[in-house]
Formats: C-alpha cells, structure tokens, sequence
C-alpha cells in the first residue's frame, strides 16, 4: 500500500512538472534514489527526471507556490529603444532610449532612466531626461499595481524649459505575466511647487514577441502654462 501511495504521490508531482519549463540537467543527483528509477517507476522516458529542474524542486520539497505568484514580479526589468515623432512640433522625429524597471536587490522598488530628443537641432528643438524611483505598494506578482514615483527631470520644447524634481504615481495593469503583455498610466510634475511646473501624462503598452523581446508602445503629454505638447513612441524592449 505505502509503495502504492508512493507511486501516486510522484505522479502528481509530475502532472504538475509539465506545466513548467524544462530546463538543463543539474550537476549532481539531488535524490537519495537513481534518477533512472524514478523515471522506470512513473513510466518516464529516461532522462525526463534529469532534464526537469522543477520536477527535481518539487521531488526535492514541495515549493510554496502561493508566495512565489504573490511576491515574484509579474512584469521584467527591460532596456528601451523607440522612435520618437512630436507631433506638436511639426511633425518632428527623433529617438528614445531608456531603463525600465530595474529592481533594487528584493525590494519592491525600481529604478527607471530615459533619454528623448529630436533628430534636428533648429527652433523646435525637444528634449527630455530624467531618472526616478518607483516603490510598489502592492505585492509584486498581482495583476494590478500602484507605485509613487520621485526622481529629476529635464523638459524642453519650443516655449518652455524646465528642469527639478520629479513627483508623481504609476497604475500598472499586468494581464499576462512575464511580459507577456502589461498596461501603465503615469502622471507626474516637475517642479511642482513652481509657478512654471510641468505636468506630464503618460500612457505606455507592452506585447511579448518572444521569450525576451516585446513590442513597446506610448503616448506622452506635457503640460506647461501657455503650452501642450505631445509625443508618439514605438520601439523594442529587450527584456533582462
């Protein structure tokens, strides 16, 4: 009987093997039992058991598997390149590059830089850089997500130019795991305590094309007295 519930106990844990990636064989044998039996005993082909290191994890010691969707981020750390058209400025082109999403050790907090401006330097010149901080209030595996944000920031258009702190929040909608596709809104002001502040009001769309590549998308408005301006980007993102 107890080799019976053995039996079935390892077939459960391979039910739920297949529903995770496979990856490379371990080094070393982490069974007091010859893989090669274990695979005889559930009717594996050979190797199978070598071959899966979460069948082996879960062989091993059943995983808390509740904390690790809760607490394992839902969305990547990734590098940024997109084309950049303003079309607030004549139609004007340019590029993108940027951070998103680098995480400090295990906290919930990110890092996040980027750099925009135009191809050509005449009167309608646009420009933007900054760096800034996000800490998530809301455990990191959910599907929805809020975050404040404080960092620096410089704005350049045609009527204004504005450059201090940066202060605002991030509503993330994550409903794909993974990068397989999320959703954010962020507002955000620089300088707010000035009388010349800048509000900006981004919108931001990613789709996972492949296992680290995604296709990214925004919408970006800034809002100065006397002035709106506005910018399309579509680019890449690697994911890390």
């Amino acid at each position: 009987m107890a080799d019976v519930d053995r039996k079935i106990s390892l077939a459960l844990v391979v039910i739920i093997g297949c529903f995770a990636p496979m990856g490379a064989a371990l080094a070393e044998p982490t069974f007091n039992e010859p893989n090669e039996q274990l695979d005889a005993e559930l009717d594996l082909e050979p190797g199978t058991v070598d071959s899966s290191p979460v069948l082996q994890e879960w062989l091993r010691e059943t995983p808390d598997v509740l904390d690790t969707i809760r607490n394992d981020p839902s969305f990547p750390s990734r590098l940024q390149l997109s084309y950049a058209l303003f079309p607030s400025s004549r139609d004007d082109r340019g590029l993108a590059i940027g951070i998103e999403d680098i995480f400090v050790g295990e906290l919930p907090l990110t890092v996040n830089a980027d750099y925009v401006a135009n191809f050509d330097g005449n009167d309608n010149d646009r420009e933007a850089y900054g760096a800034h901080l996000r800490y998530y209030l809301l455990p990191l595996g959910g599907y929805v997500n809020v975050a404040p944000i404080v960092g620096y920031r410089h704005v350049e258009a045609v009527d204004y130019r504005e450059s201090g702190v940066q202060v605002g929040f991030q509503v993330k909608v994550i409903p794909s795991r993974g990068g397989g596709a999320d959703f954010a809104y962020t507002q955000s002001w620089v300088s707010p305590t000035e009388d010349d502040s800048v509000m900006i009001t981004q919108l931001e769309f990613g789709y996972g094309l492949t296992e680290r590549l995604r296709l990214a998308t925004d919408v970006e408005w800034q809002f100065a007295p006397g002035a709106t301006d506005s910018r399309l980007g579509i680019g890449m993102e690697w994911m890390l």
